[in-house]
C-alpha cells in the first residue's frame, strides 16, 4: 500500500500539470483559455478532446469520456491505479515507499499487471546478459557493435541478449516466482518451458508511456537445415496488440511534436541508425504492415509523414500501399526512396548528422511526383500514361479536405500535363461512386435492421432517471457548493447564507434521503464531513480525490459546464447555470425526491402482488397502508413542483 498522503500529493501534482502530461499522447492546441486536440480514445477527424489547464480535467465532446490527469493516463496506458501513481511518483520525483510485493501478492494481481511486471522482469534479464556474462558481451554485443551501434544507443533502447541455453530465462523466472502460466501468456516462454526468444539480440517494444509491453528477436546463428525466421515478435496478448503499437515511440513522440513530422521506416534498426545519426522523430511499423491503427497514433503528434523505405520492389510496394492508408486518414504524406540497395540503416550509418538531415529534406517528395517517378517508361505510351495519372488521381479523391485535394489536383496537373478541369471531372466522378456506395451499405443495413422481428426498446427506468438526477446533484455539489443560494433568518432573526452544498445536505438528510449508486453516495458523506472546513474547495477536493472512481467522476461532471441538462431544457433557456442556481438546485432536490417516492411505491405494489399471489393478506393490507402514506408524499412533492405531474 501507498501512503494517502503521498498519493493524494501525486494526484494534486498530476492534475496541475494535465495539459504536459496529455501533451505526451496527444497533440494540443491552445484554444482560448483550454487545449483542443483529436480524441484517443475514439476515432474522429474534427477534434473535440479538451483539456482545460485551470479545472485540471480533460472531456472529449465527441464520446463523452472525461475525467483527470490520472484517469487519463489510466485509459490510455490501461494501467491500474497503483501503476499510474508510481508513474507520476517517478516523474515528479515523489519518493513512494510501499511494501515489496511478493511472488504470492503477484499471484493476486490482474493479468495484465502481472504480464507488465513480468515483461519488466524480462527487459531486465536480457540486458544484464548482455553486459554482464560472457556469452552476451561476446555474442550478443559483439553482434551490436560489428553492425556498428554505439553503447549509449545500446542502453537508449534497452537492447538485449537471450542466452542459447534452452531454458536460461525461464528458470530464472520461475525461481524469482513468476507463474509459468503468465510467462507463457506473455510470450517469453513456449508450452515445453523453453525460452521462446533464446540465441537472440533482444529489442524491448515500449508503449507510449515508456513501459516494456512486447520484445522482438533477431537470430544470430542458424543451424543448417533448420526453419526459423530471422526476426521473431512477441505474440498478442494483454499488454501487445501490434497492430496498435509502433516501435520507438516512446523515444519520439515529444521530437515528432517539436519537428511536426514523423518519419516512418520499417525495422528495429532502421530506427536505431537514425537515432544514432541525429533523427529521433522516428518509427517503425515492425512485426505487420502498416495499419490504420498505428497511422492514428502518429496522428496524436503530427499530421506529416515521410515515408522512409527501401528502394527496392518490396520497399516500393510498401510505400504504395502506406500513400492511400495515410492520405484516408487525412493526414499529409511525403515519400523518400533509399538509392538501390540501401534501407535507411545503412544510408544512415555513410553520413554525417547534418548531412542525413540535408538529405532527407532535398530528397523527399510528394505522392504524386513520387507515384510519377515509377512510371517514367510510360511517358510515350498513352495507354500507360492513362492508367498513371489515373492510379495518382485515385489517391487525391482520398484526401477528405476539399482544399488540399485541389492543391494536389493542380500538382498533379503540372507533373503530367493534363488540364486540371479533367482531373476535377475525374475525382468527382469517384467521390460519387464512393457516396453512393456507402448510401447503398446504409440502405442495407436499413432494409436488414427494419426485417428484424420488431423489438421495443425499453423506456428509461426510474433507476435511470434517478442515476441521471444523482449526478445532475453532485455537479451542483462539486462546482457550485460554496456559491450563496439563498438567504433566511436564524431564530435570532438575523440573516443568514445558505450555501448550495448547505442547502442540497440539509433537504437530504431531512428526509433521509441517500443516493443509490454507491459512489455518488461516497462522495455525498465526504462533501458532509469536509463541508465543516472554512478553507474546503469541492472541485480541488474532489478532482484531486485518492478514490480514482470519485476523481474521475468529480472531474467528468466538472466538465460538463457546455451539456444542457433536461432541467435547463425546462426552462428553455441557456443561461449561465450560476445565475440560475436558486432555481436549478431546490428543482433537482425535489425531481429526486419524486422519483425515490415513485421507485419506492413500484416496489412496494409489487410486494403487494407478490403478497396477493401466495394468498397473504395480512401482509398485502399492510403494504397498502405504506403506499397510502408513499401517496400521500408524492402529492406533498407534486404540489412544490408546481402541480405537476412527472413522467
Amino acid at each position: 500500500m501507498i501512503d494517502q498522503g503521498t498519493v493524494e500529493r501525486i494526484i494534486e501534482l498530476a492534475n496541475n500539470d494535465i495539459v504536459d502530461i496529455v501533451s505526451e499522447f496527444v497533440q494540443l492546441k491552445r484554444r482560448g483559455v483550454n487545449y483542443l486536440g483529436r480524441c484517443p480514445f475514439h476515432d474522429e477527424k474534427t477534434p473535440s478532446f479538451t483539456v482545460s489547464p485551470s479545472k485540471g480535467i480533460f472531456k472529449c465532446f465527441g464520446c463523452g469520456k472525461g475525467g483527470n490527469a490520472v484517469s487519463f493516463l489510466m485509459e490510455h496506458e490501461h494501467t491500474s491505479f497503483v501503476e499510474t501513481i508510481k508513474y507520476l511518483g517517478e516523474k515528479y520525483h515523489v519518493h513512494i515507499e510501499e511494501e515489496e510485493m511478493s511472488p504470492e501478492m503477484l499471484q493476486k494481481k490482474s493479468e495484465r499487471e502481472s504480464l507488465m511486471v513480468i515483461t519488466e522482469f524480462a527487459a531486465k534479464f536480457f540486458t544484464d546478459t548482455l553486459h554482464n556474462t560472457d556469452e552476451g558481451k561476446s555474442v550478443g554485443l559483439g553482434y551490436l557493435r560489428q553492425r556498428g551501434i554505439r553503447d549509449d544507443i545500446i542502453t537508449k533502447f534497452q537492447l538485449g541478449y537471450s542466452p542459447e541455453k534452452y531454458n536460461a530465462f525461464t528458470t530464472e523466472a520461475l525461481k524469482k516466482g513468476y507463474k509459468l502460466e503468465y510467462l507463457q501468456k506473455a510470450g517469453l516462454t513456449t508450452s515445453g518451458k523453453s525460452d521462446t526468444f533464446r540465441g537472440r539480440v533482444i529489442f524491448p517494444i515500449h508503449s507510449l508511456s515508456g513501459k516494456v509491453i512486447a520484445f522482438g528477436g533477431r537470430i544470430l546463428k542458424t543451424t543448417e537445415g533448420m526453419k526459423v525466421g530471422k526476426y521473431l515478435n512477441s505474440p498478442e496478448s494483454e499488454l501487445y496488440h501490434k497492430s496498435s503499437e509502433l516501435y520507438g515511440i516512446y523515444l519520439a513522440k515529444n521530437e515528432i511534436q517539436k519537428q511536426d513530422k514523423c518519419y516512418l521506416v520499417e525495422g528495429y534498426t532502421d530506427v536505431i541508425a537514425m537515432h544514432q545519426a541525429g533523427i529521433t522523430n522516428v518509427v517503425a511499423s515492425s512485426g505487420t504492415s502498416l495499419t490504420t491503427d498505428q497511422i492514428k497514433k502518429i496522428s496524436r503528434f503530427t499530421k506529416n509523414i515521410t515515408i522512409l523505405y527501401d528502394g527496392d520492389n518490396a520497399g516500393i510496394k510498401a510505400a504504395l500501399r502506406g500513400i492511400d492508408m495515410i492520405l484516408s486518414e487525412g493526414m499529409n504524406v511525403r515519400v523518400l526512396l533509399f538509392p538501390e540497395g540501401e534501407d535507411p540503416d545503412s544510408f544512415a550509418k555513410k553520413m554525417q548528422a547534418d548531412e542525413l538531415k540535408q538529405y532527407l529534406n532535398q530528397h523527399e517528395t510528394s505522392f504524386v511526383k513520387f507515384k510519377a517517378s515509377l512510371g517514367k517508361e510510360a511517358e510515350n505510351d498513352p495507354i500507360k500514361k492513362a492508367s498513371l495519372i489515373q492510379d495518382i488521381v485515385r489517391s487525391i479523391s482520398l484526401i477528405p479536405d476539399s482544399i488540399i485535394r485541389s492543391v494536389f489536383i493542380q500538382e498533379c496537373s503540372n507533373v503530367l500535363d493534363i488540364k486540371e478541369d479533367d482531373i476535377h471531372s475525374y475525382v468527382d466522378n469517384l467521390l460519387k461512386k464512393r457516396l453512393e456506395t456507402e448510401e447503398a451499405r446504409r440502405r442495407r443495413e436499413r432494409m436488414a435492421r427494419k426485417n428484424r422481428p420488431e423489438t421495443n426498446k425499453p423506456a428509461q427506468s426510474s433507476k435511470n432517471n434517478i442515476d441521471y438526477e444523482e449526478r445532475e446533484m453532485l455537479k451542483y455539489l462539486i462546482k457550485y457548493g460554496n456559491e450563496v443560494l439563498l438567504v433566511e433568518e436564524d431564530d435570532s432573526g438575523d440573516d443568514i447564507n445558505v450555501t448550495v452544498g448547505e442547502y442540497i445536505i440539509r433537504e437530504l438528510k431531512k428526509d433521509n434521503i441517500t443516493f443509490s449508486n454507491p459512489v455518488h453516495n461516497r462522495i455525498l458523506e465526504l462533501y458532509e464531513k469536509a463541508m465543516k472546513d472554512e478553507n474546503f474547495s469541492p472541485q480541488k477536493f474532489f478532482r484531486d480525490n485518492a478514490d480514482i472512481e470519485i476523481g474521475t467522476l468529480a472531474s467528468e461532471l466538472m466538465a460538463n459546464e457546455y451539456e444542457l441538462s433536461a432541467i435547463h431544457e425546462k426552462f428553455g433557456s441557456v443561461t449561465p447555470e450560476i445565475e440560475i442556481l436558486h432555481r436549478l438546485v431546490p428543482k433537482i432536490v425535489t425531481e429526486l425526491k419524486f422519483n425515490k417516492v415513485k421507485l419506492i411505491l413500484k416496489e412496494l405494489n409489487e410486494k403487494v402482488k407478490a403478497a396477493d399471489e401466495n394468498d397473504d393478506y395480512e401482509t398485502a393490507y399492510s403494504l397498502l397502508q405504506e403506499i397510502k402514506k408513499w401517496e400521500n408524499a408524492k402529492k406533498i412533492i407534486s404540489k412544490e413542483l408546481g402541480d405537476r405531474t412527472i413522467v
